[in-house]
């Protein structure tokens, strides 16, 4: 029996296959079908990004970046979610899920420029499987869905090769779910049929607003009513996550549409370092969820089976901090770029125009050269 507390008049439990203890359970629909090996690399792959996460947060506070959005709490449902997808996948993230991204093997340096203003948060979308972060709430929604039905009309849906069939994956949290692009792309997902797998993170908390608020009942009910399956599963749970996750992503890449997917989870830090949490929630609620903690979980059941021993750990650790100091450095070696730089990132190919006002620019800024 799972111990996730409902948002919502309703009594289902989430899909759980670990214990905030460290303990497998068992679920009639949903199991894990992975090895020791691989809830060992889904550990570390956690640390590594929760790591990644703490640094950021450092540079920002020290006045390196501009913003930064935390993913603390979040790492199993962004590990468990990303280790389910193939290569051919597509994913549409939020700006907050460096987890996924990184997973998808994108440089965090690329995630720091675009925090640091030094980039516009390009990357090769085609290489990675990952669309550029959505600053906009709850724009992907349709954005996914338009994907999706183009990999369906490009014959990449249902083909029943494993090696071709792909889907897509549209990101998002509890406070898009109020927003009228996220509800129009349900609806085009479902009247066309679209492989889209909807990840819902429920970090229950929409900046300030809570998530109880926004809805009456809990989010993953509200698949029902656009007609495909909704299922809420165990967000700290990495296990639950990735078996959920993958049969999803299964069922759209065989061409039986879209699924829903509520990851009910917690947000332990603030909305982004601009926000105070301790304004608008208790602490005895963020003690509940840190004794929920996603890492200590897996940790518990690596160390209870013996399956991982001190070294593994020190060496997740080592590897974590290796990357977070390589990552500082080069975070603050990041050249600015200048201002006639930004005309090359607004067009593969520039319009007269714009080649017109580079022109314009360049004199204007030689003319204060010239008055040195």
């Amino acid at each position: 029996m799972s111990d996730v507390r409902e948002s919502g008049a309703d009594d289902t439990v989430a899909v759980q296959l670990l214990t905030p203890d460290g303990e497998r359970v068992e679920h009639p629909d949903y199991a894990y079908a992975g090895t020791d090996d691989q809830i060992r690399d889904l550990y570390a792959q956690m640390v590594l990004v929760r790591r990644v996460d703490a640094e950021a947060i450092a540079l920002q506070r020290q006045g390196e970046l501009g913003l930064w959005p935390s993913l603390l709490g979040q790492e199993a449902a962004q590990i468990g979610s990303a280790y389910a997808l193939r290569s051919q996948d597509y994913t549409f993230p939020t700006y907050r899920e460096h987890g996924v991204t990184i997973s998808r093997g994108i440089d965090p340096l690329r995630l720091l420029a675009m925090f640091r203003g030094t980039e516009t948060g390009a990357w090769d979308m085609a290489r990675y499987g990952a669309h550029l972060y959505s600053i906009i709430i709850g724009t992907q929604g349709v954005q996914s869905v338009g994907y999706g039905m183009g990999l369906e009309r490009d014959g990449l849906v249902g083909s029943g090769d494993p090696e071709r069939d792909a889907a897509v994956v549209c990101y998002f949290g509890d406070g898009a779910t109020s927003q009228g692009d996220l509800n129009e792309g349900l609806i085009f997902a479902a009247s066309y049929n679209a492989p889209v797998v909807f990840f819902c993170s429920n970090n229950q908390w929409a900046i300030s607003e809570p998530s109880e608020r926004q809805s009456r009942v809990p989010l993953y009910r509200r698949a029902a009513g656009f007609g495909f399956p909704g299922v809420r599963v165990d967000g700290n749970d990495v296990l639950a996550v990735h078996a959920v996750t993958t049969e999803a992503l299964d069922r759209a890449r065989s061409g039986n549409g879209p699924t829903f997917i509520e990851a009910f989870t917690y947000r332990m830090g603030a909305h982004t370092t601009s926000d105070d949490p301790t304004k608008y929630r208790l602490a005895d609620e963020l003690e509940h969820w840190r004794a929920r903690d996603p890492l200590s979980r897996v940790r518990a059941y690596l160390e209870r089976t013996g399956a991982a021993d001190a070294a593994f750990f020190d060496e997740a650790d080592a590897v974590a901090d290796a990357l977070a100091v390589q990552l500082r450095r080069n975070c603050l070696a990041l050249p600015e770029p200048s201002l006639a730089e930004t005309f090359d990132w607004v067009y593969a190919d520039p319009s007269p125009e714009l080649t017109e006002q580079l022109a314009r620019h360049r004199e204007y800024a030689a003319s204060f050269e010239e008055a040195r």
